[in-house]
């Protein structure tokens, strides 16, 4: 009711089920079932309001859900044919359908042990078993979950239905085994299981009483010899009649009266040799069920590690409720078997009714807060018409940038004409200049391949943020240290200039500073030209000659350090986990190095350079590329590259500011600013809005904030804040680590949707944030991650094959053969985004065929790359 605290009203009805139902085909058993229910409720004021359901179904089942229950076996007397094997929920439901009478939603299937546990009134205790000896016998208990193997769990508890009524279907009871066991389980409909039950259950204490009587009588004990046909009929004695004849109360009078009217004549001395029959069937069958229970108790002392163990057995079944002292046998037995344990034995309410309608209310809680669930996360999953039109968006909007047409991508030329054929030779400096660490690298492209020498560079931050002069001062300086230790000193190498700031490229060694971002703010540099800018400072420095021969954005340095291994690469694409933090707060990112163990055994190092100490350069090239990372002084803070962006090779002619209508001409798309025209609204969440409202750039950068690991974090933590408002997760219970702006790291998408990780570790990592959660939390919160990574994935996959489709077009090709080049730490390190962007070009450019290549330091490599095919196409130019 909930109101004036906890208060339940039970109405309830019995129907007792005919016998050819019990037999035949299992449609005709769920249509009279049905047919009760709407009898049942006819009688109540229910009218047409919609009614949670549910179902006690007694029987040996394999429960893969609250509502999903398949039949192992029929017991109890029952074989209605075509339900073994089948969902027995779905074939009431079918049934209910059938009726038509009522809008009945079945939301548990529980069986009724379950449900006596949960029906123990509150206040006795914890009540965390439940017996049943009705026709049959069973028991539930709370068994700790790290004991469970199918639950993957370290904490809590779960019921466990143990159906003891097929213990010793292995002949584990053989000595115990009588005569009359033996025959009875040969008359039964289920020959040689359910032999536990067949010693215990109502159904069959009867029985045995009456086979005893039977084999006496044969052997001249009792009845003077003889017998009747009632006596030698199957089902002649039932439990009521062995619990009246047993009773001390009734008296001879009973017991003859009970003799008679199976047609037999007892003498005098009759009823008490029948009385002593039926107490040893049923104090067998009691002393039995007290040893099954005593070994269920004795475990749950031991995995508790409790010297006394403290608990309430919840109590159901017409055994208790009709045999006088069968609760006291087993009260006696069970003291004597499990002495540790202090047990009280509560009678269920209702026959187990109530506790049922408990784990209803539960399931119609839960079933609740699953449908709040997938209304929250319904527009995170993306239709194919949805993508296709993202890929349609995205194809009109590269074709107005590249005629210089208002449009939200830029489509910027890089004045790189081709990509590395494999002729390229020669040494190559590279310069990495992409937040407060920057490398200088010697780049050698051999006949065997290519070979990097490397050194990390830091810039303090009085310079980053002084002077234009004094920061470029500083990188020549750094350049020149790194000649003299390499042995370079006085050679005029080609150099290619990795500037990953937003730039308008003129030309191939032109590039104008828009702006500074990634905490650089160093004066007169906006609005000028960073090479001419670097050439000033070579011009400053005596005795050094460099030749800056291109300046190279990441993404572009990508497609090229995978086009020298690829002919077919002409595509670039990076997809970055985070963008900035703190190596304090953020070690565990080096967990995600192929080398970081080693890095671990090192130590935290002050500089980055002190860890590579015995590395060879590629090593340390390829750690630094794995990360992303560039450490401060001091380890305190790092950057990573930009969020997500692409590039491609173009037709020349398609390209209205670059004059010319033959050849290629890689252009940077800029698509992080994709949709800040409006065209993604309608795929924007409110979560998305917060985000951006949130950020440094509102309005700007909406597909970036859609797909870069810098913001899913966020977008994941906005859902989860708006489902515990719900009252779907943390029990509605806000906490302040969770509005705490970015406490919700992107990485934690990748190590919580990790296939490796069991729940426990799921739920472990957001322990960790300071969320205090149930496992159907942390199952909820693993689905809030999967639809925001795939929606980032689908949506990038999206772009992905705007670009393929129009390289295809371009070239009037009926398939096109074509490589992506791809760097960035959400790509490679979440376990599923790297699969889901090409399933999604898959499905939406069909007649491409794309490859996937992961960049080996497109930021670096790539430079010194651009650099050489720049050489080599000026050389043929002189020939």
């Amino acid at each position: 009711m909930g109101i004036e605290g906890h208060k339940v009203e039970p109405r309830s009805q019995e129907f007792v089920i005919p016998q050819e139902v019990m037999l035949g085909p299992g449609q005709q058993l769920f249509d009279f079932a049905a047919r009760c229910l709407s009898e049942f409720l006819d009688a109540l004021p229910v009218g047409n309001q919609g009614l949670q359901l549910g179902f006690s179904f007694s029987f040996p089942c394999h429960q893969t859900g609250l509502d999903k229950s398949t039949l192992i076996s029929w017991t109890k007397g029952f074989r209605c044919s075509g339900v073994e094997g089948q969902d027995v929920v779905q074939l009431l439901r079918d049934a209910i359908q059938r009726q038509g009478t009522y809008s009945i939603d079945v939301v548990a299937v529980v069986n009724d042990t379950v449900g006596t546990m949960m029906g123990c009134e509150p206040g006795v205790g914890p009540c965390e078993v439940g017996l049943v000896v009705d026709t049959g016998t069973n028991a539930c208990y709370m068994e700790e979950a790290r004991h469970v193997a199918v639950l993957d769990e370290d904490r809590g508890r779960v019921c466990i239905s143990v159906e003891w009524g097929s213990f010793s279907d292995d002949g584990a009871l053989g000595p115990v085994l009588t005569i009359f066991d033996r025959t009875l389980d040969h008359e039964s409909l289920n020959l040689g299981a359910q032999r536990f039950e067949k010693m215990i259950g109502g159904l069959y204490l009867g029985e045995l009483v009456r086979l005893v009587l039977a084999h006496l009588a044969r052997c001249g004990v009792l009845f003077g010899g003889y017998t009747s046909p009632a006596l030698l009929r199957q089902g002649g004695i039932l439990l009521e009649h062995v619990a009246e004849m047993e009773d001390p109360s009734a008296g001879a009078a009973r017991v003859h009266a009970i003799l008679q009217d199976l047609g037999l004549n007892p003498r005098a001395s009759d009823a008490e040799f029948v009385q002593h029959v039926c107490a040893a069937v049923c104090t067998r069958a009691a002393q039995l069920c007290a040893a099954a229970l005593a070994a269920v108790l004795s475990r749950l002392q031991h995995s508790r590690e409790q010297q006394t163990l403290q608990i309430a057995v919840a109590t159901g079944g017409r055994v208790f409720e009709r045999h006088p002292r069968f609760l006291s046998i087993l009260q006696e037995t069970v003291m004597l078997l499990a002495p540790e344990c202090d047990v009280s034995f509560i009678p269920s309410v209702d026959g187990g009714g109530q506790g049922v309608a408990m784990v209803t209310a539960v399931a119609a809680r839960l079933a609740a807060h699953r449908c709040l669930l997938e209304e929250t996360l319904a527009p995170f999953r993306l239709t194919r018409e949805q993508l296709a039109a993202v890929q349609a968006q995205m194809r009109e909007a590269m074709a107005k940038g590249l005629q210089g047409e208002a449009s939200s991508l830029r489509m910027l030329p890089t004045y790189i004409r081709d990509t590395p054929d494999g002729s390229e030779r020669g040494d190559f400096l590279a310069l990495d200049l992409g937040g407060t660490n920057f490398r200088v690298l010697l780049v050698r492209v051999a006949t065997g391949g290519v070979q990097i020498t490397s050194q990390i560079y830091s810039i303090p931050e009085c310079v980053a943020q002084g002077s234009g002069q004094q920061l470029f001062d500083h990188i020549v300086d750094c350049i020149v240290d790194f000649q003299e230790k390499q042995g370079l000193s006085g050679q005029s190498l080609p150099l290619g200039f990795t500037f990953s700031f937003p730039c308008m490229q003129l030309g191939l060694d032109q590039g104008i500073l828009l702006n500074w971002t990634k905490g650089f703010n160093a004066s007169d540099c906006e609005g000028q030209d960073v090479v001419c800018l670097l050439r000033e400072a070579i011009g400053r420095r005596q005795a050094v000659e460099l030749n800056v021969v291109a300046i190279v954005n990441d993404t572009v340095g990508t497609m090229m350090s995978c086009g020298y291994e690829d002919p077919h690469c002409e595509v670039g694409l990076i997809v970055e986990l985070e963008v900035c933090g703190s190596l304090e707060g953020d070690w565990e990112l080096l967990e995600h190095s192929v080398w970081h163990r080693e890095m671990l055994e090192r130590g935290r190092p002050r500089l980055l350079c002190e860890l590579t100490t015995g590395w060879s350069n590629s090593r340390v090239q390829q750690t630094c590329l794995e990360l992303a990372v560039c450490w401060g002084e001091e380890g305190k803070a790092f950057t990573q590259g930009t969020g997500t962006n692409a590039c491609y090779m173009e037709e020349l002619r398609n390209v209205a500011s670059v004059a010319g209508d033959s050849g290629h001409m890689c252009i940077n798309m800029e698509w992080g600013a994709f949709g800040d025209d409006g065209s993604l609204s309608m795929l924007s969440t409110c979560f998305d809005a917060s985000v951006d409202q949130a950020s440094i750039n509102p309005g700007k950068q909406r597909f970036e904030k859609m797909i870069s690991g810098m913001y899913l974090g966020e977008i994941v933590r906005h859902t989860l804040l708006h489902l515990t408002s719900l009252g779907v997760l943390f029990r509605g219970q806000q906490t302040q680590r969770l509005q705490t702006r970015d406490i919700f790291k992107t990485k934690f998408l990748s190590e919580i949707e990790s296939d490796s990780l069991a729940l426990r570790q799921v739920r472990a990592i957001l322990e960790d944030l300071g969320l205090s959660l149930t496992s159907d939390d942390a199952l909820m919160v693993l689905e809030v991650c999967q639809a925001v990574s795939q929606r980032a994935a689908q949506l990038c996959g999206a772009g992905v094959a705007a670009v393929v489709e129009k390289i295809r077009e371009n070239r009037g090709l009926e398939e096109l053969t074509v490589s992506v080049g791809v760097d960035g730490t959400l790509y490679k390190l979440h376990p599923h985004f790297s699969s889901l962007v090409a399933a999604t070009v898959r499905e939406l450019a069909p007649r491409c065929v794309v490859t996937f290549l992961q960049s080996e330091d497109g930021s670096g490599k790539g430079a010194a790359l651009v650099t050489a095919v720049a050489c080599r196409l000026a050389q043929m130019t002189c020939v």
